[in-house]
């Protein structure tokens, strides 16, 4: 089955065609086109919504029909549509959902509403094809921060998330205070090898008592007091101490929480998934649980860990497999969990 998915749910415009048959274990990208407007957001240390609109609605079309190009096929060999439908910028969601509509109305093709967490996970499935559910995740990225029970391709809970700010905003809020350009991701990652982490001790994100539950915010306030501090006293700032400190406390908060929850379901597969799954400290750090545990790892490859449509199309097409159609009357939502 060859699916044409489209993603626009933050500020990466992507469509891609993929091929998916269960039976014949099939999962192959036959394009992912991404056109990112990040240069535009980082003039303003974020995404700014109404700019994410506009540039998707620019670039949406001609990259559709670049990913057609690209896989050597036309709309007319295309079995179906998928489209991100839930959760992201409504403005961006919008302009996916409605390009979408419009596509399978005039070509007659089925199509798939997918939930963007669910996604991510499904990266996973495209790199590698003995994964089948079930298993243990955590999507990581700018927007979410959860621990999810995947009991079937379609079948899944969240049984753990953060209450206040997601990892990926969390370290680009700190990168920024620390005069570093949006998105901070990156150099955050680079600068951690180059410090100490045991130089400064930040809160831990694992709420305490009977939960999975995390809380990026305190650690965040602890970092930037620690900032406002030493600049506030004239003191030179070791952006690489902060860095590798700032690192330790949110891989080992994590990792926390994952030893909480093998003890409570007992998973023998994990994936990792989101855009800060492509951090290597908490790739690492996650590698380092799995061995002490006996569990295997799965992390999709880095050209996969940031929004694609690729993904779109993976989960698309389990979802189509159960059913799960939408018509022209499909509306995204900005927020949900799984």
């Amino acid at each position: 089955m060859k699916i044409l998915a489209i993603e626009s749910s933050c500020d990466e415009t992507s469509a891609a065609v993929v091929e998916m048959d269960r039976e014949r274990r099939i999962r192959r990208i036959l394009s992912n086109k991404i056109a990112t407007s990040v240069e535009m957001h980082a003039l303003y240390g974020g995404v700014v919504p109404e700019i994410a609109s506009r540039a998707h609605a620019e670039a949406i079309s001609g990259l559709t029909y670049e990913a057609l190009s690209e896989a050597g096929m036309a709309m007319e060999d295309i079995d179906a549509i998928a489209v991100t439908a839930k959760p992201g910028l409504i403005g961006a969601l919008l302009v996916g959902v409605n390009f979408a509509k419009s596509l399978a109305f005039a070509y007659n093709k089925p199509l798939i509403p997918v939930n963007h967490i669910m996604g991510h996970i499904a990266a996973c499935y495209l790199e590698y094809p003995q994964l089948e559910p079930p298993f243990f995740a955590m999507v990581a990225s700018g927007g979410h921060s959860s621990f999810i029970k995947v009991d079937g391709y379609t079948n899944a809970n969240t049984v753990g998330r953060t209450r206040d700010d997601a990892v990926g905003e969390c370290f680009d809020k700190v990168a920024r205070v620390m005069g570093m350009p949006y998105p901070g991701g990156a150099e955050m990652d680079r600068l951690a090898y180059l410090g100490n982490r045991d130089a400064i001790k930040f809160p831990s994100a694992a709420i305490a008592g009977d939960t999975l539950d995390l809380s990026f915010s305190g650690i965040k306030t602890s970092v930037l007091n620690y900032i406002n501090s030493a600049n506030q006293k004239g003191e030179v700032l070791c952006r690489e101490d902060v860095a590798a400190s700032f690192t330790k406390a949110v891989c080992t908060s994590i990792v926390k929480r994952l030893e909480e929850a093998h003890k409570k379901y007992g998973f023998d597969k994990f994936v990792l998934s989101g855009g800060v799954s492509a951090n290597s400290h908490l790739r690492r750090a996650v590698e380092e649980f799995g061995k002490k545990h006996g569990v295997e790892i799965y992390m999709p490859p880095l050209s996969l860990c940031s929004d694609n449509g690729a993904m779109i199309g993976a989960q698309g097409y389990y979802e189509y497999l159960d059913g799960n159609l939408a018509d022209e009357g499909l509306n995204p939502v900005a927020t949900c969990n799984i």
